[in-house]
């Protein structure tokens, strides 16, 4: 089973900020992702890749915004892996229509939104070698 522990996870409000306001945005159909590369390293740890979930009063009451943010929490556990090795911060905010879409089918979406920030990074990390 695939877990979400702190270490992987946006937790002070300065990182979604910093996130927000230097980093570069992935749209998609349920959801928008911003994301962030961090420095190789932190404190001298290497970190990995950490993720964040926003969901606004907009979306609904306390049950449903709680809903999505379980449904949102399962889709990165599942997807995990496809941001291994980058060194990022990533922030989802979903759409209210993420209460009814298939969990696998958001489970795929999320993966793809990995794969999109992966790629931008490692172009991104390529323009600025040459």
């Amino acid at each position: 089973m695939a877990k979400f522990p702190k270490s992987v996870r946006l937790l002070k409000h300065a990182d979604f900020k910093r996130v927000y306001e230097n980093g570069k945005r992935q749209f998609s159909g349920n959801l928008t992702v911003f994301f962030l590369s961090t420095p190789a390293e932190r404190n001298g740890v290497s970190p990995g890749p950490r993720v964040g979930i926003t969901v606004g009063r907009a979306l609904g009451g306390a049950v449903q915004r709680n809903r999505i943010k379980r449904r949102m929490r399962e889709a990165v556990r599942s997807r995990m892996e496809l941001l291994e090795r980058a060194h990022v911060d990533v922030v989802i905010n979903p759409k209210k229509s993420v209460l009814a879409i298939e969990l696998a089918a958001l489970s795929v979406e999320v993966g793809r939104a990995f794969e999109a920030v992966t790629r931008r990074l490692t172009e991104r990390a390529a323009g600025k070698s040459e």
